[in-house]
């Protein structure tokens, strides 16, 4: 999207950012979270990430206290300061849904929320169009944040971060014809992604705080679809390994477990953990 948004939600006409006549042959990509925020810098003519960096919250943050730590964040963060080319933000939360195309009305996007997400009536509700299986993710972005990206740098574009997700694993396992179940992981959440024949069957996202948590919810969703243990296949993605307790209590109960790839082809002078971490914050370019 190309618009600013005020607190209340009203679109206001683009205008030029002064910063636009210092544009240089780089991306950036901000991924916002209550939990955290991640940078990621691309230079684009040389296709290597040069600059990456996550800044964990010791405990959940509301969005106004986000707001304050990225200002705090561009003041100090010299690379930053930067003009850029294009920039991403990829907002993370659990309020959103996915809405078949042919199903959809704009006219009604608090209802399609509203039914398995909290929404207040001050909620500025938007969406993405995932056209790769024709529908639509309705979702509440953090629009204290796009104003002051807005502020800083004009025109960007903004997704939530289960868009660039799904879209990415369905692009993936668009040839595929056994059933594969992807996990994202996060500190304190993940992501369940289940793929048939290149489409897509569901997705959740589930809040977790021990090991038990998280093999629960793996396991009760994959039976609802009448996926065996057995002979289902695991890709993990995210922030785990073997050395993970996740890691290893998933394995304990399901027979095919690997770990997934972003498939890019990057030079790193920053490297990621693994190559299947920092999934949708490298994606977003």
């Amino acid at each position: 999207m190309k618009l600013k948004l005020t607190e209340t939600g009203q679109k206001l006409m683009a205008i030029t950012s002064n910063i636009s006549n210092n544009i240089l042959n780089q991306d950036l990509s901000i991924q916002v979270s209550l939990s955290g925020l991640s940078f990621c810098i691309l230079q684009k003519d040389t296709n290597t990430i040069s600059f990456l960096k996550h800044v964990p919250f010791e405990k959940k943050q509301n969005p106004f206290e986000v707001l304050d730590t990225l200002k705090h964040i561009f003041n100090t963060e010299e690379v930053l300061k930067s003009g850029f080319n294009s920039v991403y933000v990829t907002h993370v939360n659990e309020l959103s849904t996915l809405v078949p195309k042919p199903f959809f009305n704009e006219d009604n996007l608090a209802d399609y929320l509203k039914f398995n997400s909290k929404i207040l009536k001050a909620d500025f509700i938007t969406f993405d169009d995932i056209t790769i299986n024709d529908t639509v993710n309705i979702y509440v972005p953090y629009v204290n944040v796009n104003n002051f990206i807005y502020d800083m740098f004009g025109s960007f574009t903004f997704k939530h971060f289960s868009t660039v997700l799904i879209e990415n694993i369905l692009l993936f396992e668009k040839n595929s014809e056994e059933p594969k179940v992807y996990a994202n992981i996060d500190s304190d959440h993940f992501e369940i992604i289940i793929i048939k024949k290149g489409k897509l069957l569901i997705y959740n996202t589930f809040e977790y705080s021990t090991k038990e948590d998280f093999i629960y919810y793996l396991l009760f969703t994959t039976e609802q679809l009448q996926l065996n243990p057995e002979t289902l296949h695991l890709v993990l993605l995210g922030d785990i390994d073997k050395n993970s307790e996740l890691y290893k209590i998933a394995y304990e109960y399901i027979r095919h477990v690997n770990f997934g790839s972003r498939h890019d082809s990057y030079k790193y002078l920053d490297k990621p953990k693994t190559n299947y971490s920092d999934f949708t914050l490298i994606k977003s370019f």
